[in-house]
């Protein structure tokens, strides 16, 4: 009798955390996508709520157990944390797949995504990573393909000047959108493939990042590593941007957004000092910091909408203190 172990074509990772119902369409979406060299791997990210309870229901009650299996997390380390949660089981078993596919739970994938970017990447074995457009529930795109940070992106971010966003266009972290596939920095950690063979040679995600800029440096390292990233427009995934941390896209800008978690300060700080250093980190503080107070007293003089988070300044400068020790951080 042949006991040979197929090796799974994809295994998809949905971190889940207090959207049980959200999982559960994405799921829906998912069931006619996949076949059987297709695994879904639901982790739970210690949801405070009866979201592990719900989807133990739901999973076997539709049938996706056919597919998907639910796993608990012991705690909520955020998103790289149950990420690698859902990979580190099977890295150097027979049951690692050819590719990883990290997915949030508030995302519905259009017909035929997957398979359009599982043949894309057969295609090209150089790509190491690739992202789908990333588009709202009305068929709007969102920004989903991205140029890595840095000083001059901390400026313009912070700044918003018509003059200055003009000149260091080339340095927007926002890439402009382009239905055409393309290489860029980095793609949104929404719903991207990633080759098995990247995994292998840089490791998993960095769980130092709670939430947000962990794709950003996960996309850096694979770059390093000779790896190319691509976007991939003609693959479609629905995203409810922010349903888990309650903060908005850019691309969801028309109302006021809520004040920054600690996490995005504590991100951004780990994402410029780990891969360019202290100064570089420092002075990326001290563009973004000055460039925002300035773009938010002009905006009050001209009496124009500010929509940005509140507090942003002061947010940045009481993190700062507490990483030098002079103030005590909040606990977690």
């Amino acid at each position: 009798m042949d006991t040979a172990v197929v090796r799974p074509r994809l295994r998809i990772i949905i971190v889940n955390y207090r959207l049980a119902d959200m999982v559960a369409d994405c799921l829906r979406s998912l069931e006619p996508e996949v076949g059987d060299d297709v695994e879904v791997v639901v982790v739970d990210n210690d949801s405070p709520d009866d979201s592990f309870a719900t989807l133990s229901r739901l999973i076997p009650e539709n049938g996706w157990d056919r597919f998907a299996t639910l796993v608990a997390s012991p705690k909520n380390g955020g998103f790289a944390y149950g990420n690698n949660v859902g990979i580190r089981p099977v890295l150097g078993t027979a049951q690692a797949p050819e590719y990883y596919m990290l997915l949030n739970p508030d995302t519905t994938v259009r017909p035929g995504a997957l398979a359009t970017m599982l043949e894309f990447m057969d295609a090209h074995p150089g790509v190491g990573i690739v992202g789908p457009r990333i588009e709202s529930p009305n068929g709007v795109p969102q920004s989903a393909s991205f140029r890595f940070p840095s000083l001059p992106s901390e400026l313009l971010r912070g700044l918003q000047l018509g003059i200055v966003s003009e000149l260091l266009k080339d340095y927007a972290v926002v890439r402009p959108q382009d239905d055409e596939a393309h290489q860029t920095d980095w793609v949104s950690g929404a719903a991207m493939i990633i080759r098995a063979e990247v995994v292998d040679t840089i490791g998993l995600m960095d769980d130092g990042y709670f939430l947000y800029y962990e794709e950003t440096d996960y996309c850096l390292q694979a770059h390093r590593s000779g790896f190319s990233v691509w976007h991939l427009p003609s693959a479609r995934v629905v995203h409810a941007a922010g349903s888990s941390t309650g903060v908005a896209g850019a691309d969801e800008s028309m109302k006021k957004q809520r004040r920054l978690p600690r996490y995005w300060n504590e991100s951004r700080h780990r994402y410029f000092r780990k891969n360019y250093g202290p100064l570089v980190a420092a002075a990326a503080d001290l563009l973004y910091g000055s460039s925002f107070a300035s773009w938010r007293l002009r905006t009050r003089l001209m009496g124009k909408r500010d929509l940005a988070p509140p507090f942003v300044v002061r947010d940045l400068l009481r993190f700062r203190m507490e990483e030098a020790g002079l103030l005590k951080p909040p606990s977690r």
